[in-house]
């Protein structure tokens, strides 16, 4: 046992964790804490992003692409204020984050000090836990606390605040070695588990939905097992790709909004729908009241609040999701939906996703893409029609290969988010695809991959608007562009350039594979700027409250 400072404390406390990476930006409140980390930079990185919402969507994209606690610092006030969205975004996905944070010295709180705000109170909807620190003698236990629960059951963000006098004081210091997570499995009942295999040796038509809970809970293998089992085709969640191989003769493509025809009516015919972690959200589920109607529901999830939070359901069994399908697969034995499976086929050949081959546009890039990296590549994107396409075109074989915001949708999230995959991936290609809107959000983040020669290759989709609330002016608003249209002067090439990175400009389609070849042998920051046509749309798509069997796509508006 030792005596050591609050700062030091957060600094051990970190390496019992084994915690290599952090992310974060000092001011004067988090200064004892900075110091401390200079006494360990052997042992702890620390990457200097540019801003503080750099530092927590690195946290984040360092967590999805690890499977361990991604963890950022930030001083008071406006530095932890900043950190609010990337936080919120790790809320909304489930991701593993403790931000760290500090305060004014108590005799301060309460006082509006400078710099001072209640970061607990702002960020309480949006963690799933928060502390605030006054007392040294608590600190350690806090983080410990902090790191468990950040990892138990649903994982999510825990935020902790220190105020800066306990950063100072002293107490003693013991190491203790991380607490075991445990996947749960003490809710799985007998009852429920008997109910599941009932309804699924009872279907004809079974399909198979997965969200990020699959990947979150690493089940790709009881997943595939599964499927093959009770021979059931599978549509997953933005949130769920790789967690089903994307190239399995099963796979039918993403489900909901923009989702696959054959997804979005294969799930409408089915008469069993197994919903593998994931939360029915309304990008999928169009108009819920007639989302999957002709089928039972079978949801397996480990947070008991998403059971008919937004779809009713039929059945559910609660826990970890891979010891559910693990127990499943002892159970069951092979079936046959041969005549199922054929009419999900013949589906796949009617409505293939379809766009013009002869010029460089969105979906060409991302099957270029595709093309060109392999199965071990981390896809990033930012939010909008390229995140769409990414998830459309490019076949994702493992999970955690494609880092997204999902649940927020925050433009702004991928190039941070790539900086920290690449962080804690270092022998794997990362690739941020944006919009030029959402580069616009986060770009002095190249300085950041620069600075420390973080070499991901950011592809930016840039067709001079916000493409996505341009498409939904066109279809929906009689083309009144209101202030979708970005046509300036901004040369993102030269913005590269001044930052220290390589860039290129593409304008042909037969130009892009070489530069992106280029570009990952390089193993620099590279950034390609390609010019596409502002007229470009995702396809298919659903209507707001319509029923996803109502999917339309470019043929569809030709004929009506």
């Amino acid at each position: 046992m030792s005596k050591l400072t609050g700062a030091e404390i957060v600094i051990q406390c970190l390496r019992e964790q084994g915690v290599d990476t952090v992310f974060g930006y000092p001011g004067g409140a988090i200064l004892n804490i900075y110091d401390a980390l200079y006494q360990h930079q052997d042992e702890i990185t620390h990457i200097l992003t540019s801003h503080e919402q750099g530092a927590s969507h690195a946290a984040d994209g360092y967590a999805r692409a690890t499977g361990k606690v991604g963890v950022c610092l930030a001083t008071s006030g406006p530095g932890a204020t900043n950190l609010v969205t990337g936080i919120a975004t790790a809320y909304m996905d489930s991701v593993p984050v403790v931000a760290i944070t500090c305060n004014v010295t108590n005799s301060l709180l309460g006082k509006d000090s400078f710099q001072e705000i209640d970061i607990t109170g702002v960020t309480m909807p949006i963690t799933k836990y928060n502390f605030i620190v006054k007392d040294v003698n608590k600190l350690a236990k806090v983080i410990r606390r902090a790191f468990t629960i950040a990892q138990t059951g649903r994982p999510g963000p825990v935020l902790v605040d220190i105020t800066k006098d306990v950063t100072g004081a002293t107490c003693d210091y013991e190491y203790q070695a991380p607490e075991e997570i445990v996947r749960q499995s003490d809710t799985i009942t007998e009852e429920a588990m008997d109910r599941a295999v009932e309804m699924i040796r009872k279907a004809q038509k079974p399909f198979i939905f997965v969200g990020g809970g699959a990947v979150i809970a690493n089940a790709s293998d009881e997943l595939r097992a599964f499927a093959h089992k009770i021979q059931a085709p599978v549509a997953d969640s933005l949130m769920g790709k790789g967690a089903f191989d994307g190239t399995d003769e099963l796979y039918t493509g993403m489900v909901g909004m923009h989702g696959t025809k054959t997804s979005n009516f294969g799930i409408t015919e089915a008469d069993l729908l197994i919903v593998v972690g994931a939360r029915f959200s309304d990008r999928v589920t169009g108009n819920a009241s007639k989302f999957a109607k002709n089928a039972k529901i079978l949801q397996l999830d480990v947070d008991p609040a998403e059971i008919n939070k937004n779809i009713r359901v039929d059945a559910s069994i609660i826990g970890d999701v891979k010891v559910i399908l693990r127990k499943l697969n002892a159970r069951l034995d092979p079936v046959n939906h041969d005549e199922w499976i054929a009419h999900i086929e013949r589906m796949k050949d009617m409505y293939p996703l379809r766009y013009d081959k002869r010029l460089l546009t969105g979906p060409y890039i991302v099957q270029a893409i595709d093309e060109v990296t392999d199965e071990d590549t981390i896809i990033v994107t930012e939010v909008g029609q390229h995140q769409m396409w990414a998830a459309q075109y490019y076949n994702y074989r493992k999970p955690r290969t494609l880092l997204t915001s999902g649940g927020l949708g925050t433009m702004g999230y991928g190039l941070g988010a790539a900086i920290g995959a690449k962080m804690g991936c270092k022998d794997r290609t990362v690739i941020n695809i944006a919009g030029d809107g959402c580069f616009r959000m986060n770009m002095n983040e190249i300085a950041t991959a620069v600075r420390y020669n973080i070499p991901v290759v950011e592809v930016i989709v840039n067709n001079h608007v916000l493409g996505m609330v341009r498409q939904w002016q066109t279809l929906f608003y009689g083309k009144r562009y209101s202030q979708t249209v970005l046509n300036d002067a901004v040369d993102f090439v030269k913005l590269a350039e001044a930052m220290g990175a390589k860039a290129y400009r593409v304008t042909q389609k037969d130009d892009f594979i070489p530069v992106l070849k280029e570009a990952i042998s390089l193993n620099i920051p590279v950034l390609i700027d390609c010019q596409v046509s502002c007229d470009d749309k995702v396809f298919p798509m659903v209507s707001p409250g319509a029923p996803i069997a109502d999917a339309f796509d470019d043929t569809d508006l030709k004929i009506n």
